[in-house]
């Protein structure tokens, strides 16, 4: 299972509409690996003087490289968290994480962080299985 739903919150969700506040509790303490990677991310970012910052830390293991992924891979779950913390989340390999400001979605930095180039650019013999 992707996320640890409590009964309480199944609950609401099968009666209705579930608040971003509530949901992004959930995704905290059932992914705390990745909670912690990008909040160390978002954190970065706001100092950062260029609106971009990236993690490329790989995970120390397969289940936080799941938590990652479930994180990222969940349109629900990355807009969710892009809506609370107001970036912008991007992803590459098993790993690496760019948060970007909302006014840098169309820079030339974010353009080629996402691009099919940039992807390629990223890859390494030891990420190939990641």
């Amino acid at each position: 299972m992707s996320l640890d739903v409590s009964p309480a919150l199944l609950e609401k969700a099968e009666r209705g509409e579930v608040d971003d506040a509530e949901f992004v509790a959930c995704v905290r303490e059932s992914l705390p690996y990745a909670w912690d990677v990008l909040t160390t991310v978002i954190a970065d970012l706001d100092g950062a003087p260029d609106g971009f910052a990236d993690h490329e830390t790989p995970p120390p293991s397969e289940a936080e490289r799941g938590q990652l992924l479930r994180a990222l891979a969940s349109d629900a779950i990355r807009g969710g968290l892009e809506r609370h913390f107001g970036v912008k989340l991007a992803f590459q390999n098993c790993h690496r994480v760019g948060a970007f400001r909302p006014s840098e979605v169309d820079s030339d930095r974010y353009r080629a962080f996402v691009s099919p180039r940039g992807q390629l650019l990223n890859q390494s013999p030891e990420l190939r299985d990641c």
